[in-house]
């Protein structure tokens, strides 16, 4: 069993300056506490997210830590010009020794995706050619691609990643359909789902990869992301957890609201964030809050993920 870190990187009081200062302290000590790695969340124009670029602040990581893993989870493909990424992901991956991991997504909230002009309706196909293009463009010297969005024709590729064939790539789980390409190509999930949807997904990815790759190759990391506060008792526990999911999910629901949308993660069921509606949904998730470290995890305030090849 390996733990890390999924970070929102969400804001709260102080100067920004101090904060990134504070959030990099903290990446520091998940360094020297022996966490496996460090994956940090892209969003834009939401307290959410603090690292709009995460290219910029994972730079400082490499530069703050020794053996800590990290990367970003995920770079939204609609959002980022492929041969930017390819150029950016060959830097951090020297820039750090080789402890890049990279992941990929369509882009899971379509309110930030419009306001770069991009209809959600086109995410996926952009994703899955710029996908195939960085790939491509990590792999060969001289990069020549035609698709639908984008095409290029003898692009020298001057920079190379450290890792080869290149870094890890991670994939966030949502479906069984979604688990089977996953297998097929060898790539290390997460999957931020309810405890049973995240079982048949993981049982889904273990059975095709049984068929389709040789006994002998090692299993890529399957992860399940968990909120976590640990505190010397339950009552303790939720006690901060009540006070920080609270900031958080404001963040989390906050373009939602602006908007007046339909909450819409992959994972969870949309609902309407009415005020009422978001009372209830809170009032339901405070009870469910905290844990100590006698008693079995429970949802709360700080993202962490556990994987190992023999956990579901």
């Amino acid at each position: 069993m390996e733990f890390g870190v999924f970070d929102h990187l969400d804001r709260y009081g102080g100067a920004l300056a101090d904060y990134y200062e504070d959030r990099l302290k903290i990446v520091e000590a998940y360094d020297r506490a022996g966490f496996h790695a460090y994956h940090l969340a892209e969003h834009h124009s939401t307290p959410l997210g603090m690292a709009p670029s995460p290219s910029v602040f994972l730079a400082a990581v490499a530069e703050r830590t020794r053996r800590l893993r990290f990367g970003p989870l995920v770079w939204p493909m609609p959002l980022h010009h492929p041969l930017r990424l390819i150029e950016e992901i060959c830097m951090l991956d020297q820039l750090s020794g080789g402890r890049l991991d990279i992941g990929f997504g369509r882009g899971a909230a379509p309110i930030e995706l419009e306001y770069y002009g991009v209809a959600p309706q086109d995410a996926q196909e952009i994703y899955g050619e710029a996908v195939e293009l960085v790939i491509k463009g990590l792999t060969h010297k001289v990069l020549d691609f035609k698709g639908r969005r984008f095409s290029f024709s003898g692009v020298p590729m001057e920079l190379e990643p450290l890792r080869k064939p290149h870094p890890p790539i991670w994939y966030g789980l949502h479906a069984p359909e979604s688990a089977e390409r996953a297998a097929r190509r060898g790539l290390n999930v997460v999957s931020l789902d309810p405890t049973n949807e995240a079982r048949l997904a993981i049982e889904r990815y273990r059975t095709i990869w049984q068929q389709v790759h040789a006994p002998a190759s090692a299993l890529p990391k399957l992860g399940l992301g968990r909120f976590i506060v640990v505190a010397p008792s339950d009552a303790a526990a939720l006690a901060l957890a009540r006070r920080a999911y609270l900031v958080w999910h404001a963040s989390f629901t906050h373009l939602f609201r602006r908007h007046r949308r339909a909450q819409s993660h992959p994972g969870r069921r949309p609902s309407i964030c009415s005020p009422s509606a978001d009372r209830e949904s809170l009032a339901r998730r405070r009870r469910s809050l905290g844990s100590s470290p006698a008693s079995s995890a429970r949802p709360a305030a700080t993202t962490w993920w556990g994987s190992s090849p023999s956990a579901t």
